[in-house]
């Protein structure tokens, strides 16, 4: 598992708290680099020169120390550190939500470009649809820990087939779909009780029957769209509005 760990790596969501402020930025970026995967002091003083380059920090960023930094170039080191081995995952941990709007965007933009230059493949945890529909390529939707969605961004944003989906989608903010055919949550979020069967969401939909509440429904193909609820295929014909998005 170790030699394995050097091709994938995280960056968490709070650029504050997730950077030692008694570590210069250089030692901080390469850290992963050290345990990993180490190289000679000509070498190791490269990578992180490159590495901090690649997110658009400068060589001499690398004497500094955190508190020295803004949060957007803060969030920059340590996406640094997470590519300074070279990963083909990384796991990003809502990584803009702690960052202002417009720093959001760049931040953003900027794991666009890795992904497509270093051919990085990155597993983005958020609760921003918007950053979600920005990013993604595909989408898995989790309700109380199990996936109850999941297919291609425009598939799954232009026809949700799980009632959850489409309430997170009437919730947007400013720019929720409001014909989507759903009620308001009718229950407040509960665990599942000790030993229920029944579907977990069934106590908030407004489309639950009886079976709904005797049967839990399992993760099943309904053509390039995956949905665990027993009536996705008459949910996801039902009408909804392009607003907010542009699937």
């Amino acid at each position: 598992l170790r030699r394995l760990r050097r091709h994938f790596q995280m960056v968490f969501q709070d650029p504050y708290g997730s950077l030692d402020p008694r570590q210069k930025v250089g030692r901080i970026v390469a850290e992963p680099l050290d345990a990993l995967a180490p190289l000679g002091q000509t070498e190791r003083a490269a990578r992180i020169v490159e590495t901090l380059a690649s997110v658009g920090l400068r060589a001499t960023d690398a004497d500094k120390y955190p508190h020295e930094f803004s949060g957007g170039q803060r969030q920059r080191i340590a996406i640094a550190r997470a590519l300074i081995t070279r990963p083909a995952l990384i796991v990003a941990d809502e990584p803009v939500s702690a960052l202002d709007v417009s720093v959001q965007a760049q931040v953003l933009n900027l794991l666009q470009d890795l992904q497509r230059d270093a051919n990085i493949t990155f597993l983005l945890i958020s609760h921003d649809l918007a950053v979600v529909d920005y990013v993604c390529d595909d989408i898995a939707v989790m309700y109380l820990g199990r996936f109850v969605e999941q297919a291609e961004t425009g598939v799954l944003l232009g026809r949700p087939a799980h009632p959850y989906t489409r309430a997170l989608l009437a919730a947007v903010p400013g720019g929720g779909r409001t014909d989507l055919a759903t009620a308001p949550l009718p229950a407040p979020l509960v665990a599942a009780a000790a030993g229920s069967t029944g579907c977990a969401y069934a106590p908030r939909c407004p489309f639950a029957q009886a079976r709904c509440r005797q049967e839990a429904p399992l993760l099943r193909d309904l053509g390039g769209h995956k949905a665990a609820c027993h009536f996705a295929e008459s949910i996801i014909d039902l009408p909804l509005a392009a607003a907010g998005f542009d699937h």
